[in-house]
Order: structure tokens, then C-alpha cells, then sequence
């Protein structure tokens, strides 16, 4: 039995600089909380899982094409650009499947423009997270949500073996788990949704087409995780308001076949840092900082730069702390720790 892992980035992320091809840790915390994950399935069972990670390797590999005037020179600029691109594409390939159990799939910029940056994190991501005043409606977005999905799919089914269990993760490919099902309806596939689900107020305001296209692509899986009990409800909701299918205890009768969908709080590796607080780093920062604010009382906040983190609220909160309590001024200090996007 082989797990295959499908999410929109790979673990790591292939860089080009000036024809030299170099690979980098993905960031985000999906990679690390599956990447902690199979490490403890290692740790637990003394061998490592079998698995194959797809996702996007994290830059555009098409040649960019542009009008010649000479046509002899334009059919030889696009024959030796599309032979540039391939040798590129299986040198990426080769090295990550070797060195990564890792199958990069291959995306346009146009693609990874309107998909990635368009439909997931200008539709779906501020309306899931529950700001649909920064929600962009865009036709083209949605198709190249699901072109993608389709080119995700036709890449799972070209390594797929017999037995192979498939687990999907987040919302740029909830329509993948339908189209799979579609394919090979004897698969096992499991989806895990990493961002909130949102009510059925929220969720409503997309499009009939696009929301129905996300509840069927979504069940198509036969195991769907959230991270609450509340996105769990929300989701079994949407599916009776949207499409009259009932459940009975997160049980949905689908299409001939049993789906669930339940609750799983993902984690962190507690022991890791734990034990990380006594490595010579972590001491040699901690003391740091402490030189740098003797005698100050110190608050942490650590999160990711996007607007639905609360930053600016957080910056707004501490302002009126300091307003309200003078007597704390050259006492405390707020440090934050912001990861880029």
C-alpha cells in the first residue's frame, strides 16, 4: 500500500537561478504538519512510509511564445523553446522523484495566474475566512480552477498503482477527489480541507455552478476532514441546503456509495519543540533577548502576513494597552514574528 499526497505545493520548491537548478524547503503549514507526520509514522513503525507527494514544483516551466514575423523563424523559435522546457521539466521531475518522493506537476503561468493567485486566493480564500467584501467573481478564474484540478487529475491517474491510497489537501483542489471518483470509482480517497468551511450564508454567495461544481467535487472523496466540529456541520449543511442530501451522523448517501465527513484537529509535533527549547540555538536567541530587554516583561506573536491573521488588530490592541496603562511604558515590549506570504 502506497499513500499518494496531492496538494497544491510540493515540499519543496524548485528554483531556477541562471539555468542552475537548485531545491528549497517549501513554507506553509501544511508541509510541515505532513512532513511531521510520515516522520512519526517512521518513528513509530521503524521503516519509513511508502509515498508519493504531487503538487506544484513552484515555478512556471512553458516558454514564453511571441509573434515572429518570419514563420520558418517562429516554427524553429517554438520547436527549440517546447524542447527547452522539456529537457527542463524531466531534469525537475528526475531529481525531485529521485531525491524527494516528489512528482511535480507542470503549470502555466497564465494557469498558475489565474488559478492559484485568481480563484483560490482571491475568491475562495478571503470568502472561506469569512471576508466576502475582498471576494473577486471571476468566469475565468473559475475555469482555470478547474482546468487545473483536470491537469491534477490526468497526473495522479498516469503514477497511480494498484492499491494506492489517495489523500488530497485544501481548497485549491476540491473538485479533484470528484474527478478522481469519476475515473476509478474503485479508489480510496480521502480530502482534508487545512482553511475554515464556511457557513451556509457565507458559502451560498458563490455562484450556483461554482458552489455545486465544489460540494460534488468534494464528495466525491470517501473520507472528508476538517479541522472542527463546526466546519464539519457547515459543510454537511451546505450539502442539504444546496443540494437536498441529508446525513445521518456525517454520513452521506451519494451517488450510490457511502461518504463521511468528521472531525480531525491536526496537531504539532509537541516533543519536537518541546526539546527544542534546550538546543543550543533556541538558548543562545533566548539569551539574546533577554540582554537586549533586560528588566522588560516580553509579548511573542507569531503569524503569517495576510490580512486575515489580525495583525493590524493585534498592533491596534497594543497601542490602546499602552494608551490605557502608562505605567507600563519602558516596561513591556511587543515582538512580532511575521512570515511573509
Amino acid at each position: 500500500m502506497r499513500i499518494l499526497i496531492i496538494s497544491n505545493r510540493l515540499p519543496v520548491t524548485a528554483l531556477d537561478n541562471e539555468g542552475e537548478l537548485t531545491f528549497q524547503e517549501s513554507a506553509g503549514g501544511l508541509v510541515s504538519g505532513l512532513n511531521a507526520y510520515l516522520d512519526s509514522l517512521k518513528n513509530n513503525h521503524g521503516t519509513p512510509c511508502e509515498y508519493l507527494w504531487i503538487g506544484w514544483p513552484g515555478i512556471p516551466t512553458e516558454e514564453e511564445r511571441r509573434p515572429f514575423k518570419n514563420k520558418f523563424f517562429a516554427i524553429f523559435k517554438f520547436f527549440s523553446g517546447w524542447s527547452k522546457a522539456y529537457g527542463k521539466k524531466e531534469k525537475i521531475r528526475s531529481q525531485m522523484m529521485d531525491q524527494f518522493n516528489s512528482y511535480p506537476v507542470f503549470l502555466s503561468q497564465d494557469d498558475i495566474d489565474k488559478f492559484y493567485y485568481g480563484f483560490s486566493n482571491r475568491t475562495l480564500w478571503p470568502l472561506f475566512h469569512y471576508f466576502p467584501v475582498y471576494a473577486t467573481y471571476n468566469e475565468d478564474y473559475w475555469n482555470h480552477y478547474k482546468k487545473v484540478n483536470e491537469i491534477f487529475c490526468e497526473n495522479v491517474l498516469r503514477v497511480l498503482k494498484p492499491d494506492d491510497i489517495v489523500w488530497i489537501h485544501d481548497y485549491q483542489l476540491m473538485l479533484l477527489p470528484g474527478l478522481l471518483k469519476e475515473k476509478r470509482p474503485d479508489l480510496s480517497i480521502g480530502f482534508f480541507l487545512h482553511i475554515p468551511f464556511p457557513s451556509f450564508e457565507i458559502f451560498r454567495l458563490l455562484p450556483r455552478e461554482w458552489r455545486t461544481g465544489i460540494l460534488q467535487g468534494l464528495l466525491g472523496a470517501d473520507l472528508i476532514g476538517f479541522h472542527t466540529h463546526e466546519y464539519t456541520q457547515y459543510f454537511l449543511r451546505c450539502v442539504l441546503r444546496l443540494m437536498g442530501i441529508d446525513h445521518n451522523l456525517g454520513e452521506i448517501f451519494f451517488l450510490g456509495r457511502l461518504v463521511k465527513a468528521d472531525t480531525f484537529p491536526m496537531g504539532i509535533d509537541f516533543k519536537k519543540f518541546y526539546n527544542a527549547r534546550n538546543s543550543k540555538e533556541v538558548l543562545a536567541e533566548k539569551n539574546k533577548l533577554r540582554e537586549t530587554f533586560k528588566n522588560h516583561k516580553i509579548i511573542f506573536s507569531v503569524d503569517r502576513l495576510d490580512y486575515t491573521k489580525g495583525i493590524i488588530n493585534r498592533l491596534k490592541g497594543y497601542e490602546r494597552f499602552l494608551d490605557k496603562y502608562p505605567k507600563y511604558h519602558n516596561k513591556i515590549v511587543l515582538i512580532l514574528v511575521v512570515v511573509p506570504s
